[in-house]
């Protein structure tokens, strides 16, 4: 029932809306809000053949390695700068400026440096998906706790169990909020990236779509983009509850208790 009820819940406003675009828009004559029937006949005719494969699958692999990168130089960067004081006060006016520069701004000089292939888009992903793991494994690390820390100093554990078994565990909850920003953001850089000098991909159709004035067929593809965005995001909360099911109970007990 708990279940149900939660299914409910997350699909309830979206078909609320859906039936009210269907209906708002069904009998409408408008070139550029075409009605939601004729955008869902081109979805299907689009996205369910043999065009998600070369269009969709690319711009998922894109995503999926940006991601990663971005996740393991964020997480390594973020705890190296959070255990050293020193590391991090030298370093932070150079992270404040590169961070402060919009990714949709360094698409052109990218694609000048990397070229316009598939190493320049996940480039392009990697540029703002790095700073919220890297700053929020910052502050992971230094907020723990700094009486286990000395407890552990204190009965000789090596610095690498340190990390391993008390750091990491107690910054892991800021680094899932981090990772979570950084696959939002992910997905609308992959859409730039593929916007700029590209040949393949859910970004670059949908472009396509736009300027040859297909209107149903663009809004076809942004609709896909927010179904993967959603599925994605869905996929997420469940690792997330998985990886932290144990600081998602202690903190529920709290609750309860509080």
């Amino acid at each position: 029932m708990n279940i149900l009820r939660r299914v409910l819940y997350a699909l309830g406003l979206p078909a609320a809306l859906v039936a009210l675009w269907w209906v708002t828009s069904v009998n409408s004559t408008s070139y550029y809000f075409p009605p939601l029937p004729d955008i869902l006949d081109w979805f299907r005719r689009l996205w369910l053949s043999s065009r998600f494969v070369d269009d969709v699958v690319p711009s998922m692999v894109r995503l999926l390695a940006g991601f990663l990168v971005s996740a393991v130089l964020g997480v390594a960067l973020g705890v190296a700068l959070g255990l050293t004081d020193v590391l991090r006060r030298g370093a932070e006016p150079v992270l404040e400026f590169l961070r402060a520069l919009p990714p949709t701004v360094l698409v052109p000089v990218i694609a000048i440096v990397a070229g316009i292939g598939d190493g320049a888009k996940v480039l392009v992903i990697v540029s703002g998906c790095v700073w919220p793991v890297l700053l929020n494994t910052v502050e992971g690390v230094r907020a723990a706790d700094e009486v286990m820390v000395d407890t552990c100093r204190t009965y000789g554990i090596t610095r690498g169990a340190r990390l391993r078994h008390m750091i990491l565990p107690a910054a892991s909850p800021q680094i899932a909020a981090g990772l979570r920003q950084a696959l939002s953001i992910g997905l609308i850089l992959m859409v730039i990236g593929e916007m700029f000098a590209a040949t393949n991909g859910l970004g670059f159709s949908i472009v396509q779509f736009q300027r040859t004035f297909a209107i149903p067929q663009m809004w076809s593809g942004i609709i896909l983009l927010g179904l993967i965005g959603f599925a994605l995001s869905a996929l997420f909360t469940v690792v997330e509850k998985r990886a932290l099911g144990w600081y998602l109970g202690l903190r529920e007990s709290q609750k309860r208790n509080g």
